[in-house]
């Protein structure tokens, strides 16, 4: 049975940051992708960030985080991480991380202005 629990979230300012962390139990992460998912009041659901590959350095990342948000992995650790950093109001959701049709409950994040 595949797991994901995301953590991290929280409340923060802008421009702040947070590093959100989902860990993976009854799959490897090491040779699948996993992907992190937001829900917004303003766009629905978003694909905000993928990572694939042994290495971790196959990632690809919405116009709208490029250059603020990371996304890392730990194959020892079967988790992978969301660094969100220069974060706006906008990024306010609950992010997810996803593995093939398996989704987390989500993490709250909220960004005040």
């Amino acid at each position: 049975q595949v797991q994901l629990v995301e953590s991290g979230g929280g409340e923060v300012p802008a421009g702040g940051s947070l590093r959100l962390s989902c860990v993976v139990s009854g799959v490897s992460i090491r040779r699948d992708t996993v992907d992190w998912y937001r829900q917004t009041p303003v766009k629905q659901r978003e694909l905000v960030a993928v990572i694939g590959g042994i290495t971790g350095f196959d990632t690809h990342y919405a116009d709208s985080v490029r250059g603020r948000f990371t996304v890392s992995k730990d194959n020892s650790a079967n988790t992978a991480y969301l660094e969100m950093t220069n974060l706006i109001p906008e990024d306010t959701g609950v992010y997810y991380c996803v593995m093939g049709k398996d989704w987390g409950r989500g993490t709250q994040v909220t960004v005040s202005s």
